[in-house]
């Protein structure tokens, strides 16, 4: 006479699932890991807010004012804020500032944003051939890259734009093809050590080809530090920008910048002198919240680097935890 299994106990039936579900569940991808500790960092999450409220204002400045950046009236010039309509006043031409302001958003981040891209672009292709083929190769690019190191940049940037003029891609060119040498460091290092490695051989062996292995491989196992000297590199465009166009040499009217505005101010420093604060302020707050995303970038890269968690979050463990609390 057979007899059946005796059904499990429920509670035994609970912790079998449980027990498939932890084996079921995936650990974090590094991305997640990225995140998670970006998330609980203040300051890089304040930057993150902060940077995206200026890119939300830029592309939205049309909508955001009824004045056009340009738009010059004598008659309402060198206005105080919040006269006739005007909320941050009028510059010496009767032009709108916070107009200005919005749209100057626009070309600055521009700017900030089309250098880091193109300085990483040719940093990365740059390092990545040096640091993979090695020899004659290495040290013809990394003699190249000495080179454009000892050039005075600032003098350069002034040379060239002097000569071909001020125009927005002129500026974007000149400032990557002087940016990108730090990158190709950075790149070349992590690829000579990337390069030894056992999957690098095994792709070898099954007949990829070196470019395959640089750019399906290599790179994206070196992206993490490229992400973080790109938006490093964003806050020093726009202060390159902004030096230049202080300089007048950088962006020219009817276009605006708040580099051009902080050198329209200069001259009514006595009469309104928030007419350079406001400029001033904007360069300021862009370029520490970038700095803060690439600190965040850093530290969540950093596996050494542990959550932080509030004050009143860890006083709140204390007390629901240890034998103090009790």
């Amino acid at each position: 006479m057979s007899t059946n299994p005796s059904p499990l106990p429920a509670d035994a039936m609970s912790s079998t699932k449980t027990k498939k579900a932890a084996e079921l569940k995936k650990p974090p991808g590094p991305w997640a890991i990225l995140w998670k500790k970006f998330s609980h960092n203040p300051y890089a999450m304040g930057g993150l807010v902060v940077l995206l409220f200026f890119i939300v204002i830029a592309a939205l400045a049309p909508l955001l004012t009824k004045y056009k950046p340009e738009a010059i009236d004598l008659m309402f010039a060198n206005l105080k804020p919040g006269v006739d309509g005007h909320l941050l006043g009028t510059d010496e031409l009767g032009r709108d500032i916070l107009t200005r302001l919005l749209y100057s958003a626009r070309i600055s981040l521009m700017i900030g944003f089309s250098v880091a891209f193109a300085s990483v672009a040719i940093g990365s292709i740059i390092g990545a051939i040096s640091g993979y083929f090695g020899g004659w190769v290495d040290t013809v690019f990394m003699r190249i890259v000495d080179v454009m190191n000892s050039v005075p940049t600032l003098f350069l940037n002034i040379l060239v734009l002097a000569i071909f003029g001020s125009r927005i891609e002129y500026m974007i060119l000149i400032l990557a093809l002087t940016s990108w040498m730090s990158i190709a460091r950075l790149v070349r290092g992590n690829f000579l050590q990337l390069r030894e490695m056992q999957y690098v051989e095994a792709a070898k062996a099954i007949g990829v080809s070196s470019w395959g292995i640089i750019f399906r491989h290599l790179l994206r196992n070196a992206s993490f530090p490229i992400i973080v000297n790109a938006t490093l590199m964003v806050g020093g465009a726009i202060l390159s920008e902004s030096a230049l166009s202080y300089l007048g040499l950088g962006i020219q009217a009817p276009a605006t910048s708040w580099g051009l505005m902080l050198s329209n101010a200069q001259e009514f420093m006595l009469v309104d002198p928030l007419q350079a604060v406001y400029p001033g302020l904007c360069i300021l707050l862009v370029v520490l919240a970038v700095n803060f995303i690439g600190d965040g970038i850093r530290d969540g890269l950093d596996p050494r680097q542990q959550l932080t968690k509030s004050r009143r979050r860890l006083d709140k463990w204390r007390k629901n935890y240890s034998k103090s609390g009790n």
